[in-house]
């Protein structure tokens, strides 16, 4: 016969788990759909910033400034290489942060077998310490909020620190965000940044007045930068909290299954608990042979 105790304690374990996967599958679901939206918000300003070379541009050829020469991005062989991995600060992801940390090791030993020296750096501590658990040697690691989205500022700080060395090539490892159930991992190269083609001509919607439409421009490549490390960012994040809920609502799942076959089995001992008590008093009052 099973033992009332131990499973009256079993389901008073899981019943006091229950209302903590419900609460965290809503806060991953929540900061999951702010993540997206806020992607969106991030791309549009961005394709806004690319509206505005254009004009610079052409402002740069109307005033014959022929010693501006785009300069060309460092060759791979060359150029100091970065990995920039973006994982998690949190746990409760499922492989999240391992899968992310397989993929960038197949990936540096690629670059390695090219002969590139490579150096990687890591946001979030879990993801940092995935890397480790695969042998990669982490130059130098970020914290992430473990509470909140990543802020622009943190974009920004990161851009300001690679751009500051014009001869690093920098790819970013992130997860790629693709529906509800659906993410996988990716590398991007982020710098030099890889501007889609520009069709140099004057725009009626802007006006350039500068005496240094260079600088300008240059003001604008380092802002449209950040914004699409930024937007990587949230992508991640959304990966992120996305395989978060996933976990949730299967632990949820699991939960109510294992509390509705927990009832059954405590309503099944019950049942036996009184049918011996009752043989046992018809036994004592000599109703049974």
């Amino acid at each position: 016969m099973p033992d009332i105790e131990r499973v009256q304690a079993r389901l008073s374990n899981i019943e006091s788990v229950a209302p903590i996967l419900g609460a965290l599958r809503t806060i991953s679901l929540g900061s999951w759909q702010i993540a997206l939206r806020r992607r969106g918000e991030v791309q549009h300003y961005g394709e806004r910033l690319l509206a505005l070379l254009p004009p610079v541009l052409a402002q740069m050829r109307s005033q014959k400034r022929r010693g501006y020469r785009k300069k060309a991005p460092p060759s791979p062989e060359a150029a100091s290489r970065v990995v920039l991995v973006i994982g998690s600060e949190r746990g409760l992801c499922g492989r999240y942060n391992t899968v992310i940390a397989s993929f960038v090791a197949r990936h540096v030993a690629q670059l390695q077998a090219q002969g590139a020296a490579v150096e990687v750096h890591v946001l979030g501590s879990r993801a940092r310490r995935a890397l480790t658990q695969q042998g990669i040697a982490v130059e130098r690691g970020y914290e992430l909020s473990a509470t909140a989205l990543p802020p622009f500022s943190l974009a920004e700080s990161l851009t300001r620190e690679h751009l500051a060395h014009r001869e690093r090539v920098v790819d970013v490892a992130y997860s790629e965000y693709h529906n509800a159930v659906h993410s996988q991992p990716r590398v991007r190269r982020w710098l030099p940044p890889q501007l889609p083609p520009l069709q140099v001509a004057q725009s009626a919607e802007v006006i350039v007045e500068t005496a240094d439409p260079r600088s300008l421009y240059e003001r604008i490549l380092g802002q449209w930068a950040a914004v699409s490390l930024y937007g990587l960012l949230l992508e991640a994040a959304a990966s992120e909290h996305a395989a978060r809920f996933r976990l949730m609502e299967s632990a949820s799942q699991n939960a109510d299954r294992l509390t509705e076959e927990l009832l059954q089995e405590l309503q099944s001992a019950r049942r036996q608990a009184i049918t011996q008590e009752m043989q046992e008093l018809a036994a004592g009052a000599g109703l049974l042979g």
